[in-house]
């Protein structure tokens, strides 16, 4: 199952609006749990099941939380149970049916 997630602060103190400090506490969370992740510049998708993936969600919020009473959260899941390696497999998927097409 793959989970992406976008989690950020609803307020903060940097004079240009930056939420990267929240951001990165979320993601050493997400990268001290061991789980295959990916990180682009708007999500962070994470692959397990329900039982590993969510714990981290949470723990990368409170994480946040940590910089702001507020946080905004925002998960996408593709629950395909009994399918690992889909982190690469699904690029791999798309990007075998482009050059095919060419």
């Amino acid at each position: 199952m793959l989970f992406a997630f976008s989690v950020a602060p609803s307020t903060t103190d940097d004079p240009d609006g930056s939420v990267s400090a929240a951001v990165a506490d979320a993601i050493r969370v997400v990268r001290e749990s061991g789980l295959p992740h990916r990180l682009d510049s708007m999500f962070t998708t994470l692959e397990g099941d329900w039982d590993e993936c969510m714990p981290v969600i949470k723990a990368a919020c409170d994480a946040v939380a940590q910089h702001s009473p507020r946080v905004s959260l925002v998960v996408k899941a593709d629950l395909r149970p009994g399918y690992d390696g889909q982190l690469d497999a699904k690029v791999a998927r798309i990007e075998s049916r482009l050059t095919d097409a060419d």
